[in-house]
Formats: C-alpha cells, structure tokens, sequence
C-alpha cells in the first residue's frame, strides 16, 4: 500500500511524457474506462464536458467530476443526463394492452374516435421473439391503437417519444402523422415531437410496423423531458488538449486559477493476463496552482449506478464501507439475474460497480439520488441520503487541502465485479481473475492501489514502445490508428477458462448480431493477439475446436459463432460459412505456430484440421453460393478473395504438416495450393486487376486474404500479383477509403490495412492508409470506432466497438514476420 504521496510524482512523469499526437479531434469516440464488453465507458465529444459518458452501445453511463478551487466550482469531466418523466410508459417500465390487427384496416383507423370493437387485444412487449414477447406478431405487417388519458397536457415541459421497432414504422397522435422511419431502432429510440398534438382527456397512438425480414418488434411510450438546471455556481472547466496513446486517455484543463491533468488508464497489457483480466481502471488526478498562490482544493466524481443496470428502470441496492487500505462504494440490481440476458444491444444487470480511494487519497464517499448528485457537493450535503432505488449515485469527494506550484496527484479506481462472466455449454465459468471463486474484488482493488505505481509505469513503457513501433512500420496515420484499435479490440473480449483448463478468450460481435466467438471476427482480429500474446488467440480458437471435436457440432467444417453473448451454449447464426470459417480456423493455427515457434497446438487438433483442409480442397477453390465474412454484402458464387482463403488455408495445412514432420502430406497439399494458385490467376484475370467473381470481367475487390501468404511465408503468388493489385486499388480509392469491392461504395477499415500491407513500398502503403485515418477524424458518427464505413461520406453503415480493428496491427504483425 502506498504510504508516501511522492511516489505519485515519479509516476507522473512517464504519463506526462506521452503526449503522443496533438489535433484537436483525435478519434470518433474516447475510451475512459475499457475491459470487456459490460464494462466499457466512453465519451462521444471532443470536449469531455460537452456529453454525457456513455457505454459503447450509447446507452448513458454517467460519471460526473467537478473541482472546487477555493470558491469557485469547474465541471471537466461529463454532463448532467437528461431526464424524463412517464407519460405513457414502455414496456420495460410497464407492460400495457393495445388493441391491433394483422390486416389492413379500412377507414380512418388512426383517428381518435375509430371503431376497433373487431381488434384483437393484445399484451407488451410485441413481436416474434418467442418465450420474451407476449403479443407474438408473425405477419408482415401489423396495425396498433393504443388510448390513454393525460391529467394536464399544458403542464408537459417538451414530450417525447420513447420508441423501439423492428424494421419500418408509421406513427400518428389522434388522427395527425407523427413520427415515421425506416429501418429499425434498438433499445430505445428518443424522439421529440410537438407537444400540442397532445390533448388533456383522451388521445390515441396509432402505429403501423413492417417487418422486412428478421426480427420484429414495436414497443412505444411517452415521456416528458424534465427542466435540470445545473448550480449558477458551477463552471465550466477550459479543456487544452487530450491525447491517446494504447493504454490512456489524458485531459488537461485550466480550471480558474488551477491546472488540473486528467488520465484514464485501463492497464490492458496483453502479456500478463492476471493484470489483463483484473476489471479495475484507474482516474488519476494531478492538479497545480498556476498564478503562483496556494489555493484550497477539493474533487468531486459522481459514478451513476446505471454503470449496473441493463435499463435504467432497475432497482439498485447500493452501500459505503471500508477497508483497512480502501474507502469504497458498491452499487448492483437487487435482481441479480446472472447470465440470463444475451443478445447484441444489452448491458450487464447483475454483479457490482466498485468506486474505490486508497485511505491515503483523504477521501469522503457517500450515496444519492442521480439527480441531487451534484448539487449535493455544491452545498457541502455530503451525506448519504438513499441506499436503495433507480438511478442513485456513488459520490467521492478527494481533499486535497492547499495547493501550489508542485503538483498534487490522487486517483481513484473504478471496478466491476460480474461474478459469473460467461456460460460456456450450459455451465457458468467465473472470470479469470478469479478462478477459483474464493478471491474478492477488495483484493483486487488493494493490489491494483498498492500496484499503481508500477502498473503505470509498464503501461506509459508499453504506450512508447507500441506506438514507435507502428510509426516505424506505417507511419504516423497508421500508429495513430493502432493507437485507437488497441483498447477497442481489447475490450470487446472476456477471458476466462474453460472446464477442460483451457483459456478462452472470447469476443463478442458487437452491434452486428451480439454472437460470442465469431470465427470471422476472430479472424480479421488476430493480428493484434499475435504480436503480444498468441495464447490469446489459442483462446479464441480453443471453443470453436471442442465444439467439433465433442461432436456437438458435427459439420465437416468449421463452425460460425458459439451463440449470443455472454451464452456460449452453440451456434446461433443462421447460416454456415463453410469455406470461410475452416479456412480462418487453419490458417490461424498456422499462424500461432509461426509466432510461437512450434507447431504443438495444430498437433493437439490435427484431426480436425484434416477433416477441414479436405473440405477445402473439394469445395474451396470455386466456391458455391454462401456467405464469407463480408456476409452484409449478400451471398456470392465464385468469390475470388473467398478461392484465396481457401487456397492460403490448404497451404498453411502443408507448412503445418512439414513442421510436424510429415513430409509427404506437406507435399501434397502444398502442390495442390500451388496448383490453385496458377489457376486462380488465370480465372481471376482482368488485365489490370483481378476479378470480385471468376470470370466476371470489370469487377474488382479487395483482395486482403493474399496477405497471409507473405505474413507466414507461404510463396503462393508472385510479386506481380500484389504490385497489380495495389496499383488499381490506389485508382478506386474515394476520399475516406478503398471500398471493399465494385458493388458499393462502402468499406472495412480493417480490411483495407491488410490490403495495403502487401503494397511493395511504404509510399503506397501511406497512401492507403491516410484516408482510413481521414475518416477516423472527420466521421460525424460519433460512437467507438466503427469498422464498417461509408468511403464518399465517411459516415458509419453499421458496426461499432468491434474487436475486428485488432486487424490494423496486420502491418505490424508483417515486419515482425521479417525479423
């Protein structure tokens, strides 16, 4: 434990030392506190006081800082959430009747005095999830009337719609249009609309829904967005810069007559997967008068308990006590409903949000509502008022006394214990950090204060030498870009073991299916886990491996996906992706065999690994009509990127067989990837390029599949194809990228990196990547970096706060390759 406050000083001079680039816009969204994908905090504005910290789905996370510099009070870190009042209530408040038909209705159905005696009636929440949705809704369309009576419309301050559907929707208020869009909106959608559409007495929502395909879903209310007036007598902190580096997220402000330094760390060292796992992040302050007074000082942070909760709706318990080295608050659902949630747009609603000060940080902590959070530090009400409800706040108030010239440094630390982390076929595996069930998050949260010396320290080494190695192999843009993969990639994943011993490190899909353990996630992914930690990627092969070889999924090839996160129980996706998935599979264990220098993990699965490369060998050269990883572009027959992860897989099957010592099955395969090579470049051909589809003259793509064969060495294709490759791809690049292939203009960031990596020189490397970089900076979709871009625009299709941007590392993976 810490006992001298000095230490802090020798810590501040690696964090100070790491400001690494100086824009004003540094990246689409900043991550504040990053572990896994229930515990991942960001703010979406370049000014950290200008929105509210939310998680990476955008659902609002709140933490609030404020300093007092003698009199005065500086806000610099978050804003005050918006808050609404119940009109009508949704479904996950209260559930409600409406009346609705599944055939079109005649008449003036949207009007308040419509006849709908001939209606079904039905119960919230609607829509064809069996087992969850109570109305189930199995036709295209579906109409809905649902009446309710308002006590005083003139009193509603701004209304709003609060609206979640699945796809298109058409809404009136008593008989006038209201809201429409197509499309679906997750979670809750909140819209405002004109308040004197509203009447006192009677009114009526009348809604219209089409579902394109897929899920469907309608689920509507209305709220009143409440008048919240911060204190006069806070102020606005003035924000001089903020910088990123792999493991940091470092503000400086000017708060009045005090200069007040501010840095997130989430010390993800992928080498040490004790400190890897441990879900604690530290908030360091270091504040130092600048007019050469002293000056008294005290800061505040307010961590909203929504931080536990899937909906803010949801009862919370919380408490403040002590140990012998902490101060601590701790807040969870009364619920507690353990791994019973899964799914894409969900956060975690059981376990306990840890807020911790080391005794030495002269700490006072104390519990309120949300909303009287702040204007309870502002009146010097530091006292618990409530322990018990929605949206509470855990409050810590740092004296740090008087003030000079020398800089002060206190920190915090912000925690999260989910008790169960993952059910892996059906049983429930605990977190790494505490396998055995008999550690605590006390202890944890001791060791990292007593540690955080020394944790900084490796993290601000570990920041320099990642980011000087990326500028050495791409260039400024590209290690500014891994900068922003790092912790993304990181903290889309959660490590735990498997009951056979084995580590499982597991993604998940976030905002495109919420699967756990895509192996065309993995894929694209792998780069990053490969330079600093191949066991990881064992981790991430080790589950799609046992669910063959325990026969539980009994294809003969490899699997999809293990299910929906955090439920790992098998395959929930769809669809198959045969030569995709077995194609990734084998040359991923290639490469963990080249970056660990044996070939000991493909011996473990060589069976499997066989039953897969002959599946390759008869149907992957000319593939059929299915899916590869890019499967938002639809299905497509004679994929020639999908041929070359075929023919790549088949080659890395041989380079394993020679590695074990099989000579004769390295011989082989090796001259049937060969054999495909000289065959694709004759089907492929196009004069200056090669095709999307075999012999469809005038399309293109993406080939980024080719980089495996100079990444492991595998002497498949000449020079002259990548040279002709790069060379058109730098002919098809728009403003913000590359698109993957000719039939959109879109693209995948991650993809486009791989691509360049074959380019023979780092000007046309460079020349790829600037516009990449471009779109990180300039997006106006301002959420955790998405993958999945629009290259005219350079707005966001879909994705967001995937683990894939690990695959930005591929560059860097390639020159480790040369050494």
């Amino acid at each position: 434990m810490l006992s001298n406050i000095r230490l802090f000083l020798i810590v501040w001079v690696f964090i100070g030392a790491n400001n690494l680039f100086a824009q004003s816009r540094k990246a689409p969204a900043y991550p504040l506190i990053t572990h896994n994908p229930y515990f991942s905090i960001w703010s979406t504005t370049d000014n950290l006081t200008a929105s509210t910290t939310s998680h990476w789905t955008g659902a609002n996370q709140s933490l609030i800082g404020l300093i007092k510099v003698d009199g005065a009070i500086y806000r610099f870190l978050g804003k005050e959430p918006e808050y609404y009042k119940t009109i009508l209530p949704a479904s996950d408040e209260q559930l409600y009747t409406v009346s609705y038909t599944e055939t079109q209705p005649e008449g003036n159905w949207t009007a308040l005095q419509y006849d709908a005696k001939d209606w079904k009636s039905g119960m919230s929440p609607i829509g064809n999830a069996e087992g969850q949705d109570k109305t189930i809704w199995s036709t295209k369309d579906i109409w809905l009337r649902r009446t309710f009576t308002v006590t005083n419309a003139d009193e509603i301050n701004k209304l709003v719609l609060k609206l979640s559907h699945d796809d298109d929707v058409e809404i009136s208020l008593n008989g006038e249009p209201l809201y429409n869009k197509v499309g679906v909106t997750n979670d809750y959608g909140m819209i405002p609309i004109d308040k004197n559409k509203l009447r006192t007495g009677e009114n009526v929502l009348a809604i219209h829904v089409v579902n394109t395909g897929g899920g469907a879903r309608i689920d509507v209310g209305l709220v009143d967005k409440e008048k919240v007036v911060e204190p006069n007598a806070i102020l606005l902190a003035d924000q001089k810069s903020v910088d990123l580096n792999a493991t940091q997220t470092i503000y400086k402000f000017k708060c009045g007559n005090v200069d007040l330094d501010l840095t997130f760390t989430s010390p993800l060292l992928l080498s040490d997967l004790g400190l890897l796992s441990r879900p604690v992040s530290y908030i360091t302050y270091s504040v130092k008068a600048n007019d050469g007074n002293t000056h008294q000082i005290k800061i505040y942070l307010s961590a909203s308990t929504d931080l536990a909760v899937n909906k803010p709706s949801q009862e919370v318990v919380a408490k403040s006590y002590n140990t012998p080295q902490l101060s601590i608050l701790k807040a969870g659902t009364t619920a507690q409903p353990i791994l019973q949630k899964k799914g894409d747009d969900q956060r975690i609603d059981w376990g306990y949000v840890y807020i911790a000060a080391p005794k030495v940080a002269n700490a006072k902590q104390f519990i309120t509502s949300q909303k009287e959070a702040v204007n309870a530090f502002v009146k010097g009400s530091e006292a618990s008022t409530i322990k018990q409800g929605t949206k509470l706040a855990l409050n810590t108030v740092i004296f740090l006394g008087k003030v000079g010239a020398a800089p002060v440094f206190r920190f915090l630390e912000i925690g999260y214990d989910d008790i169960y982390a993952i059910q892996y076929f059906h049983q429930n595996l605990r977190p790494w950090w505490n396998l055995s069930g008999k550690e605590t998050m006390e202890h944890q949260l001791s060791a990292a204060a007593s540690g955080y010396p020394a944790i900084i320290h490796q993290c601000t080494a570990f920041n320099k030498t990642m980011y000087s190695d990326a500028l050495k192999a791409g260039g400024k843009d590209y290690a500014n870009l891994c900068v922003l993969a790092y912790r993304q990639s990181i903290a889309a994943h959660q490590l735990v073991k498997s009951p056979k011993g084995e580590i499982l490190w597991l993604s998940k899909e976030n905002f495109s299916g919420g699967f756990i353990n895509t192996v065309d996630v993995t894929y694209p992914s792998a780069p990053l886990y490969l330079l600093y930690n191949p066991r990881l990627l064992q981790g991430m092969l080790n589950g799609i491996f046992y669910f063959s070889e325990s026969g539980k999924f009994d294809k003969g090839f490899a699997a999809h996906d293990l299910g929906s996160y955090p439920q790992a129980n098998g395959q929930t996706y769809g669809e198959g992706m045969p030569v995709e998935e077995s194609g990734n599979m084998i040359i991923l264990t290639a490469a963990i065999a080249k970056f660990q220098g044996n070939a000991n993990y493909a011996k473990q699965h060589w069976k499997t690994l066989s039953t897969w490369v002959n599946y390759l060998t008869k149907e992957g050269f000319d593939p059929a009509n299915q899916l590869c990883t890019d499967d938002f572009a639809g299905h497509l027959a004679r994929n020639a990127n999908l041929s070359v992860k075929a023919i790549v897989g088949i080659a890395c099957y041989a380079q394993l067989a020679e590695a074990l010592g099989d000579k004769a099955t390295a011989i082989k395969y090796k001259q049937i990837a060969k054999g495909m090579a000289v065959k694709w470049m004759q089907m492929a051909n196009d004069g200056d390029h090669y095709t999307l589809t075999f012999e469809n003259k005038g399309t293109w793509s993406q080939k980024y599949n080719l980089v495996w064969d100079k990444v492991l060495d595998l002497n498949l294709f000449p020079e002259s194809v990548y040279d002709t490759e790069i060379k058109y791809y730098l002919s098809k690049q728009n403003e913000y990228g590359l698109p993957l292939d000719s039939r959109k203009t879109y693209t995948k960031s991650d993809w486009i990196v791989w691509s360049a990596t074959f380019a023979s020189n780092q000007k046309d490397f460079e020349a790829l990547i600037k516009p990449v970089y471009k779109y990180a900076l300039e997006t106006t979709t301002r959420v955790p970096l998405s993958d999945w871009h629009e290259t005219t625009d350079g707005k966001q299709v879909g994705f967001q706060a995937r683990s894939v941007v690990g695959g930005y590392f591929m560059k860097l993976l390639y020159a480790k390759s040369l050494r």
